[in-house]
């Protein structure tokens, strides 16, 4: 059992090899098809010919393709992504300011996610239907069809304007900013370890309206896909004979059924965490929130090229670790597929 998990283990590393070598070369091919001037951004419009080749050979673009991108390879390898010509500083310290302010919006987004979605699409399917079952079914529509940026418009109009219910844009007001040491780069968090309630409270009245929004879409999908899976398994002979024994519905719900739909829940999860990473995008623009969604979309406006790759592959590669966990979580959640494995 254990050669076979290390052999296994094995093999799912070496695709995560491959799958990221593919990532970078695919991002390294669009970086070098898009009609920006990485050089312009550096150096301004005004630059005189011999500046604009001076930084042109500093910036290695001088040379052929293929040098560029085993040059680039190196320089990832290394953890170096290049300087950023939105800020001038090393784009990896650019990112690790940006990233985990995204990371806290779209984990909080994907826990909400996970506990309305997958109850609802359970009450769904239990009672099919009826106006539980049409209502999850409407609901799911709504938000698989309204595009994030309209509800986000929408959310902060009633709830910040109107109500006053939650803070506005960022991810804290003016009087707070700067009174947490940044530890983690999750406001949240860093308060609670600083012992400032006053920024955490703060912060959580930021947060949670963004977070909703960016959760609705992927909320929408969980609640689809957790009523289809409950649908097939309760047509299953295993539950027809439970019930035929006097099992309660509840107890065949969370004792025979969700163990039997564990595998397609985590998979679910692991593919709506990374589209919420990509939803950010949207979402942080329209609440100011200092993610990489924003990053990368202030870098691709002035043409910043090193700040575009950098912050595309890594949220791929938060892509790919999701799916290699989920994948090394099925053997635990379904022995079955050790079988099949073999």
């Amino acid at each position: 059992m254990r050669s076979f998990t290390m052999a296994k283990l094995g093999g799912r590393l070496l695709q995560f090899v491959l799958s990221l070598l593919v990532l970078v070369t695919i991002t390294f091919v669009i970086g070098r098809l898009l009609p920006t001037d990485p050089v312009g951004a550096v150096v301004g419009e005004l630059a005189s010919p011999e500046a604009y080749a001076a930084m042109r050979a500093r910036l290695g673009l001088d040379q052929p393709v293929l040098v560029q991108f085993w040059r680039y390879l190196g320089q990832m390898v290394q953890g170096d992504l290049g300087i950023a010509a939105l800020t001038g500083n090393p784009v990896t310290e650019d990112l690790r300011r940006a990233f985990p302010a995204t990371i806290e919006l779209a984990t909080l987004a994907i826990v909400i996610s996970f506990i309305v979605g997958v109850p609802l699409g359970l009450a769904a399917a239990i009672n099919r239907d009826t106006w539980i079952d049409h209502t999850a079914r409407i609901f799911s529509l709504v938000g698989n069809s309204i595009p994030v940026f309209w509800f986000g418009i929408i959310g902060l109009l009633i709830f910040y304007a109107w109500l006053g219910w939650v803070g506005g844009p960022g991810r804290v007001d003016i009087y707070y900013e700067g009174l947490v040491e940044t530890r983690t780069g999750m406001i949240l968090i860093d308060s609670l370890l600083a012992g400032e309630h006053a920024v955490f409270r703060n912060a959580l009245s930021h947060i949670i309206l963004p977070a909703v929004m960016l959760a609705y879409a992927a909320m929408a999908y969980i609640t689809r896909m957790t009523r289809s899976f409950t649908l097939e398994q309760l047509g299953q002979d295993y539950v027809i004979a439970a019930r035929a024994k006097g099992v309660s519905p509840t107890r065949t719900l969370f004792f025979h059924v969700l163990p039997n739909i564990a595998v397609q829940l985590v998979t679910i999860l692991a593919i709506s965490y990374g589209s919420l990473l990509e939803g950010a995008v949207v979402t942080e623009i329209v609440f100011s929130w200092p993610g990489i969604g924003q990053y990368m979309t202030s870098a691709l406006l002035i043409g910043d090229i090193n700040g575009v790759l950098a912050a595309t592959i890594a949220i791929g590669i938060t892509f790919m670790v999701l799916n290699f966990l989920s994948d090394i979580a099925y053997t635990f959640l379904d022995p079955r597929t050790q079988e099949a494995d073999r």
